[in-house]
């Protein structure tokens, strides 16, 4: 009788720990295989506010700082002094600021007369909205930020309005590195 329990109690266990491993193993791959990927930024082809297309695969083998906004985003606005002097910075040490409206073409347009900046700025609300979620937004909150190293490796994402130091503690190791 104490037998056959310990060996009912065995094999419950057993079942019970496979169970766990396979759960473990599972979402380990779920948690993998959603990681945001560079290539889709590199691969992608959005309008700049003159409405010609770019391929932003011509940022390649630099060091990217991606920000998602909109003209209609407060925080967005907020934060776009702060990426202006970014770029000012950093242009001449293989840094730039990307900024990809997801909005009207024209609003962009127009909103930039007003409030000029030194950074690319492309706008398409649904390529750009595709584009942001396949670099991480799975929330689609706006301002969203994407930094990336010179190698193509998603080095942080940022949701939520960004500062100028935030962006400089991540991309400072990336400047001073050697070239590969």
């Amino acid at each position: 009788m104490l037998k056959s329990i310990l060996k009912a109690f065995f094999f419950t266990a057993l079942a019970f720990c496979l169970a766990l491993s396979m759960a473990i193993a599972l979402r380990y791959l779920a948690e993998t295989s959603n990681k945001p990927d560079s290539a889709t930024l590199y691969a992608a082809n959005l309008p700049d506010t003159s409405g010609k297309l770019q391929n932003l695969g011509q940022y390649q083998h630099k060091i990217i700082i991606v920000n998602f906004w909109a003209t209609w985003c407060p925080p967005c606005r907020d934060e776009m002094p702060e990426l202006i002097a970014l770029q000012q910075s950093y242009q001449d040490k293989n840094v730039v600021v990307l900024g990809i409206a997801l909005d009207d073409p024209a609003l962009v347009a127009e909103y930039l007369k007003a409030t000029p900046v030194n950074y690319p700025i492309f706008a398409s609300e649904t390529a750009g909205s595709l584009l942001g979620e396949q670099l991480g937004n799975d929330k689609g909150v706006l301002p969203y930020t994407v930094i990336i190293d010179a190698d193509g490796k998603i080095i942080s994402t940022h949701f939520g309005r960004i500062t100028k130091a935030i962006i400089e503690a991540a991309i400072k190791p990336l400047v001073l590195a050697p070239a590969h």
